[in-house]
C-alpha cells in the first residue's frame, strides 16, 4: 500500500500561499499536485466519468479546506487524498472515493450535510456521516465521548462496511504522519491505535492495513524496544538469509517436479509480530527462529494439500504446530496452511501455503468484495464470517446499556483466540478461549441461551460454567419457561452472551427482580446466620445513600437485575459499625478486615499489603475478599469489573505477619546476602523468599520476601536494610 509520492507534494512556501487564499489558481495548482496522481491511480480500474466524478467532489473539498493546513504545513487537502490513495489501492468503488476526500468537510468546514446529499447523493453522505465524529454533544467524559463516537461509527459499519475502511485508511494516513505529534499525543494516538483499530482490521481480514498499523504503532509506542529489534533483524538477516533462500529453491524445484504450479517467495517477520512473541513467550530475540518464513501460492486448493506433502517430504514437520485454516477459516474468512518445519540446521521454518485468491483476500479481507464484485462475487463465501461478526455487532448495540458497556464488549470480541466445538449435527462453531457452554448456547440462539438449563459435553452431563476446548461436541439442554440466570455474568466470555444476560435480566419485571433480588441478599445472609431484620438501620441508610438508592427496593432491584452483587452488599451490610467517611458528600461504610478472616479474607500476591497501606477488595470466587493496594495495577483497573470492587479499611487491632516484598540493589561482594539477612533480622523481621532478578559483575537485584506486623515495621526493614555498606537501593515491590 503506498502513499503519494511526496515529490510530488507542494513546497512549504506553496503551503503557506494556498492557506491564505481560497483562489481558483490555487484550487488548479492543487489539483495538478494532489489529484493527478490520484486520477492516474484511479483510471487503473474506474472509468473516466467515474474519475470526473471524483475530481468534482476533489476541487469542492480543496474549495472547503482552503486556509487550512496540517501540523507539518501542507495544505488539508493532502490528508483526505492520501486516504483516498490507500481505498484505491484497495479498488474501492467511487461512492467510497469521493467519501474520503470528503470525509472531513463536514466536521472540520462550514459545508452541511444537506449540500453533500445534494451535490453527491445520499449514499456518499452516509459514508461521510459515518466517519464524522460527535463533536456537538457534550460528554462527561473523554473515556464516554471516545466511546459514543466508536458506537457510532460501529454502528454505521454495520450498516455499510464502507465506513470502517474509510476510517482505518484516515487512521493509517494519520499514522504514518504521526511524527509531528507530541510524544504524549503520539503514544495516546498508537495505544488506541493498538487497542481498537488494528484488532477491526483484523477481523475484517484487512491484512496489509493492519500489519503497516501495528508496526508504526509500536514504532510510536515504544521507539527504543522497535529501534533494536529492527537492528536485531537487521544483523540476522545475514546469517539466515542464505538457509531461506536455498530452502526457496528446493521448495520451487521440488513442486515443479510434481507438476504444482507455485509461487515461492520468502518473508520476513514484521517488527511488532516478533515482539508480541517475545513478550508473550518471553523469548530473547536469539530464541525467535521464525523470523523468516516462506510462503506458497497455488492456483488450486487441492494443489495446497499436494504442496504441503511435498514439503513434509522435504523437511520434517513439527509435531502439534500444523493449522488447517482452509477446512476451518478464521473468524475474519483467513485461509491457508500453515506448518512449522525443522529446517536446515534444525532452524524452525514456518511455511504458508494458500491459493492466490485466498491470498488476495488475506491482504484485502472483507475490501475484496468490491474487487470481486465484476466477477460474480466469488468471495461472498470467505466473507460470511465477517459479515456475520457485524451482524452480532448490531445485536450487541441495540441491548447494550450505554456506549461504554458497548466498547467494553466489542473489545473483548475483538481479541478471540479461537476454540472450534461441534454441535451435534457436526455444525463447527467457534468461540474465544475460555467460552463455556452458555456462549455456545447464545452463539447458536439468543432463545437458546435464554432457556438453557444445563449440557452435554461429548454426551456426558457437565456444569454450564465448564469451559470448552476445541474438538468437543456440546448439546445444550433447554426448558420452556426457563430464565437466564445472573450469576452467568461471572463466567461468560462473549460480548454476545453477556449483553443477551444482562438485557434480559433488565426486562425483568420490578415486582419480579425485586423478589429475586431479596432472595439472593437472604440466601448470603443465611450463610451468616443473619436475617435482613437484625440489619443495623443506620448502616443500610448509609449504604444507601453511597448507591444513590432512594429507598430499600431500589437496592433489591439492582441486586435482582444483576447490577449488584449480593455477596458484597451483605457484607457491607454486616459489616461493624465504623465511623463514616465523607467522600463527594456521601457517607461511605468500609468493610474492616483484621487479616484473622482466613478463607474469607486473602491478600493479593501481585501487592502484599500490609496494615497501614490503603487499600481495595475484590470479591473473587473461591477466594472470597482479595485484597489490594490502591496503587496496585489490578486495583487500577477496577473499572473493568466495578461491580465487584468494594471500599476496605484496616481494623486497629489487626495483628500477625504479614507479608511484603522488597527489591533490593546491592554491590556484589562477598557475604552480601548475609549483611542483608542480619539487617532484617535486626528489625525484627524473617525473610521468607529470596530471588536473584538480574546479576552482573559490579551489581546484584534481590527481591526478598520478608513478614512484617504493619507499614511502620515495614518502614524499619527497609531503612535497616538500607544502613548495610553493600546496598544501594531499597523499594517496595
Amino acid at each position: 500500500m503506498t502513499a503519494p509520492n511526496p515529490d510530488k507534494l507542494l513546497s512549504r512556501a506553496a503551503s503557506s500561499e494556498c492557506a491564505a487564499t481560497v483562489s481558483s489558481e490555487c484550487v488548479s495548482s492543487q489539483t495538478d499536485v494532489f489529484f493527478a496522481p490520484l486520477a492516474q491511480h484511479l483510471s487503473e480500474y474506474l472509468d473516466d466519468q467515474s474519475v470526473e466524478d471524483i475530481r468534482k467532489a476533489f476541487e469542492f473539498g480543496a474549495h472547503a479546506h482552503a486556509g487550512q493546513t496540517r501540523k507539518s504545513g501542507e495544505p488539508y487537502i493532502s490528508h483526505p487524498i492520501a486516504v483516498a490513495h490507500i481505498l484505491a489501492d484497495l479498488r474501492m468503488d467511487k461512492d467510497t472515493i469521493i467519501a474520503a476526500i470528503l470525509h472531513d468537510v463536514v466536521e472540520d468546514t462550514e459545508v452541511a450535510h444537506d449540500q453533500i446529499v445534494s451535490l453527491f447523493g445520499q449514499e456518499v453522505a452516509h459514508l461521510v456521516d459515518g466517519v464524522s465524529k460527535l463533536e456537538q454533544i457534550h460528554f462527561k467524559s473523554k473515556a464516554e465521548a471516545q466511546a459514543a463516537n466508536f458506537r457510532k461509527m460501529v454502528m454505521a459499519m454495520v450498516e455499510d462496511v464502507r465506513v470502517i475502511l474509510i476510517k482505518l485508511s484516515d487512521r493509517l494516513h494519520n499514522m504514518r504522519t504521526l511524527g509531528v505529534m507530541r510524544p504524549d499525543k503520539r503514544r495516546r494516538i498508537a495505544r488506541e491505535t493498538l487497542d481498537i483499530y488494528t484488532p477491526i482490521a483484523n477481523r475484517l481480514g484487512l491484512n496489509a492495513i493492519r500489519h503497516e498499523l501495528e508496526d508504526l504503532g509500536f514504532a510510536a509506542l515504544h521507539p527504543t524496544r522497535y529501534r533494536v529489534i529492527n537492528e536485531s533483524v537487521r544483523r540476522a538477516r545475514g546469517n539466515r538469509k542464505e538457509i531461506v533462500h536455498e530452502v526457496e529453491q528446493r521448495f520451487a524445484n521440488r513442486l515443479a517436479e510434481e507438476g504444482v504450479q507455485a509461487e515461492v517467495a520468502a518473508r520476513e517477520k514484521r517488527s511488532y509480530s516478533i515482539y508480541r512473541k517475545m513478550v508473550q513467550k518471553r523469548l530473547p530475540f536469539r530464541e525467535v527462529f521464525d523470523v523468516f518464513a516462506v510462503r506458497i501460492l497455488v492456483d488450486r486448493v487441492d494443489e495446497c494439500y499436494r504442496a504441503l506433502g511435498v514439503v513434509h517430504n522435504l523437511y520434517k514437520p513439527l509435531p502439534g504446530r500444523f493449522k488447517d485454516y482452509i477446512a476451518i477459516p478464521k473468524a475474519n474468512g483467513y485461509q491457508s496452511l500453515h506448518t512449522i518445519l525443522f529446517g536446515p540446521h534444525g532452524i524452525p521454518l514456518e511455511v504458508q501455503i494458500r491459493t492466490v485468491e485466498m491470498h488476495q483476500f488475506a491482504e484485502s479481507g472483507i475490501a475484496a468484495h468490491w474487487l470481486y464484485k465484476a466477477e460474480g462475487d466469488r468471495g461472498a463465501a470467505t466473507q460470511a464470517r465477517a459479515r456475520e461478526w457485524l451482524r452480532d455487532l448490531l445485536e450487541i448495540q441495540q441491548k447494550a446499556g450505554n456506549p461504554q458497556e458497548f466498547l467494553e464488549s466489542v473489545k473483548v470480541d475483538l481479541f478471540p483466540d479461537e476454540v472450534y466445538v461441534f454441535t451435534p449435527m457436526g455444525e463447527i462453531i467457534e468461540l474465544p478461549r475460555g467460552a463455556t457452554a452458555i456462549d455456545f448456547a447464545y452463539a447458536i440462539h439468543t432463545d437458546v441461551g435464554n432457556s438453557c438449563v444445563a449440557c452435554k459435553i461429548n454426551r456426558r452431563l457437565a456444569p454450564v460454567s465448564t469451559q470448552l476446548e476445541s474438538g468437543q461436541t456440546i448439546e445444550v439442554i433447554t426448558a420452556e419457561g426457563a430464565e437466564p440466570n445472573p450469576n452467568w455474568l461471572s463466567f461468560v466470555v462473549t460480548a454476545k452472551a453477556r449483553t443477551n444476560i444482562r438485557n434480559y435480566l433488565k426486562q425483568l419485571k420490578d415486582a419480579e427482580a425485586i423478589k429475586l433480588g431479596r432472595r439472593l441478599l437472604d440466601k448470603v445472609l443465611a450463610a451468616e446466620n443473619r436475617k435482613l431484620e437484625d440489619i443495623d438501620r443506620d448502616q443500610l441508610n448509609a449504604l444507601l445513600r453511597e448507591y444513590r438508592h432512594d429507598d430499600f427496593t431500589d437496592l433489591l432491584r439492582e441486586l435482582g437485575l444483576g447490577n449488584r452483587m449480593a455477596p458484597i452488599v451483605a457484607r457491607l451490610l454486616t459489616a461493624k459499625p465504623e465511623p463514616c467517611v465523607e467522600r463527594e458528600g456521601n457517607c461511605t461504610p468500609p468493610m474492616t478486615i483484621s487479616g484473622t478472616e482466613g478463607l474469607v479474607v486473602t491478600f493479593a500476591k501481585c501487592c502484599h499489603p500490609v496494615p497501614g497501606d490503603k487499600v481495595a477488595g475484590f470479591l473473587s470466587n473461591g477466594r472470597g475478599i482479595v485484597v489490594h493496594r490502591q496503587g496496585c495495577t489490578n486495583a487500577r483497573d477496577a473499572g473493568h469489573h466495578p461491580e465487584r470492587w468494594l471500599p476496605l479499611q484496616w481494623d486497629d487491632q489487626a495483628a500477625g505477619d504479614y507479608q511484603a516484598q522488597l527489591v533490593v540493589h546491592a554491590n556484589n561482594i562477598r557475604g552480601g546476602l548475609a549483611r542483608i539477612a542480619s539487617a532484617v533480622s535486626q528489625a525484627g523481621s524473617d525473610i521468607d523468599d529470596v530471588r536473584f532478578d538480574d546479576r552482573d559483575v559490579n551489581l546484584t537485584i534481590i527481591t526478598i520476601t520478608v513478614r512484617v506486623k504493619d507499614r511502620n515495621h515495614l518502614a524499619r526493614v527497609m531503612r535497616r536494610i538500607k544502613q548495610a555498606s553493600n546496598v544501594v537501593r531499597v523499594t517496595r515491590n
